[in-house]
Order: C-alpha cells, then sequence, then structure tokens
C-alpha cells in the first residue's frame, strides 16, 4: 500500500505555495513517514520494534516517498533516518521464504531494493543519512545511496551478506566501491565484520561523526537550502552519473543541465545579487 494520491496532492500544494517555512506536514504509512518543516523534509523509517528491517513494502514505499519529494518544489534538502534509536538493520530477513525465495521473486525483490536506491541516489535535492545505533546491510545501501552520511560515535556498521550466501546487490557494491574503495569494499563484503564510527569515518563511509547527527544534518540541510536548486540537482545528476562509471554518465544530458542552469532565473538572480552585494533568493527556476 502506498500513500494516498489525495493526501500526496493535498500536500504537494501546500509545499509550493509562497509561504512554505510556514508549513510543518507529516505523512505516512507502511512503517514509513515523511515529515516536512519548511525547505527541510525528513523521510523516518518508523518500524523501532524491528530495529526498522525494511519490508519488501517498505522498499517500494520509501521509493515513492523520495520519487514524491523529489517533485516537490517547496523541499530543498531531505534526511533520511531510523525512529528508535537506530538507523536500519537491513532487509527484514524474517519475510524472505514468502517474499524472496523464488528466481522470480529475487529478481522483483532486487529490483524493489535497486528501485529505492535510486531514488534516493537520483532525487534532485540532497540527501543526508543522519545514523544512530545499527546501520546493517541494506541499511548501508539505504544509507550509501544518500549524498551525506553523519553518524554518532557508538553506531555499528557491517554488511552480512557473506554470512547470509546472498550477494548484495549491484547498486550498493557501487556505492560502497565509490564510497571506500577496492580494497576497503573487499574486507567489508567478505569478512561481515562489524565495525563502529571512527573505521566508518576513517574509510570514508561516512562524512561526519557528531553526538546528535539529527542536528548537524539539519545545519548542514540549512546551508544547502539557500544555494540554488538547478545548480545542486545538475551538479548531483553528474557526479552520480560519474560515481557509476563513464557507462553510465551521458555527455548530452550533463550538457543540457549545464544550459539549463545557465539560462535559469536563479542564474540572474544569483548575478544581480553578486552586482548589488546582497543574497540571493532562489526559486528553483
Amino acid at each position: 500500500m502506498y500513500l494516498e494520491e489525495t493526501i500526496l496532492r493535498d500536500d504537494k500544494m501546500a509545499f509550493d505555495r509562497p509561504d512554505n517555512n510556514q508549513i510543518s506536514k507529516s505523512i505516512g504509512e507502511e512503517n514509513v513517514r515523511v515529515v516536512v518543516d519548511g525547505s527541510i523534509a525528513e523521510v523516518i523509517i518508523d518500524r523501532p520494534e524491528r530495529k526498522n528491517a525494511v519490508s519488501l513494502a517498505m522498499w517500494r514505499t520509501i521509493a515513492r516517498m523520495f520519487n514524491d519529494l523529489g517533485e516537490t518544489a517547496g523541499v530543498r534538502v531531505i534526511i533520511m533516518r531510523g525512529a528508535g534509536g537506530n538507523f536500519c538493520v537491513g532487509a527484514d530477513i524474517s519475510e524472505f521464504s514468502k517474499t524472496r525465495d523464488t528466481v522470480p521473486q529475487v529478481r522483483d525483490y532486487d529490483k524493489a531494493v535497486d528501485d529505492c536506491c535510486d531514488a534516493i541516489a537520483e532525487a534532485p535535492k540532497p540527501v543526508i543519512a543522519a545514523i544512530e545505533g545499527y546501520c546493517i546491510g541494506g541499511g548501508c545501501g539505504l544509507a550509501m545511496a544518500c549524498d551525506f552520511r553523519i553518524c554518532t560515535p557508538d553506531a555499528t556498521f557491517f554488511i552480512p551478506v557473506a554470512r547470509l550466501g546472498i550477494v548484495y546487490g549491484i547498486r550498493e557494491i557501487q556505492n560502497l566501491l565509490a564510497l571506500v574503495g577496492l580494497s576497503q569494499a573487499k574486507r567489508i563484503l567478505y569478512t561481515a565484520e562489524r565495525f563502529g564510527a571512527d573505521r566508518a569515518h576513517q574509510i570514508g563511509l561516512v562524512d561526519d561523526v557528531s553526538s546528535d547527527p539529527l542536528e548537524a544534518a539539519k545545519q548542514l540541510a540549512g546551508i544547502m537550502a539557500a544555494n540554488a536548486p538547478l545548480t545542486i540537482a545538475g551538479t548531483k545528476s553528474i557526479l552520480t552519473d560519474l560515481s557509476m562509471g563513464l557507462g553510465k554518465l551521458s555527455e548530452a544530458h550533463a550538457l543540457k543541465l549545464v544550459e539549463e542552469a545557465s539560462q535559469s532565473a536563479d542564474h540572474r538572480e544569483a548575478r544581480a545579487a553578486f552586482l548589488e552585494k546582497r543574497q540571493p533568493v532562489f526559486k528553483g527556476r
């Protein structure tokens, strides 16, 4: 079950109003919530009794939420986090006998995971993962699909696929490789060993360690939310494609993004603000 179309339609209209900085909205279902406060949205995995294990329905819901937020004009930055002191322990293995048993089911399940990670990675807004507690397996995959990761000092990471007899998804391996490099990616996947925040920061899996990652994420989000949305969207698209290898990058698409930004009202506003020695006010147009 997904978010009701009428709720999404009503909320999108609210987000798009000029006074959206005064709006705080909360919608959700299938153990996933979205809270929008001004220009910052939070996607919250809300299944604390299972340490935020993700069911098949939840993978699909998260993907749809990110797709919707990507199209919501008032939202400039998205923060992803878990409820109840943990980020996410990954896929809900208890349902695998029903959802990931046969080859067709495996293909269907893995497509849902890939679609979810793609929706996060390809969202035209910056996405920050605020990580507490466990960030395991598919939970790591969700975090790695984000643009930035900030974790608590006691956060725990590991990807236990070598203990489960499964192969980590292509999207997840690509993201892991881009973040930590070949040798560290092999070690993480081959050993299935647990490691903490210090090592995660050292190898580049996380960007910062903070006692309050949500607050740190909001501070970073505030900085980015004031900048030109089309610049960020275009830059993110190019960087994401490059990180997946040259075969993913379309030069024509990259040039189109550059050209669109150069002709935007936001670019003209930035030039005017520079000459007038004031802060620009960007509209995403």
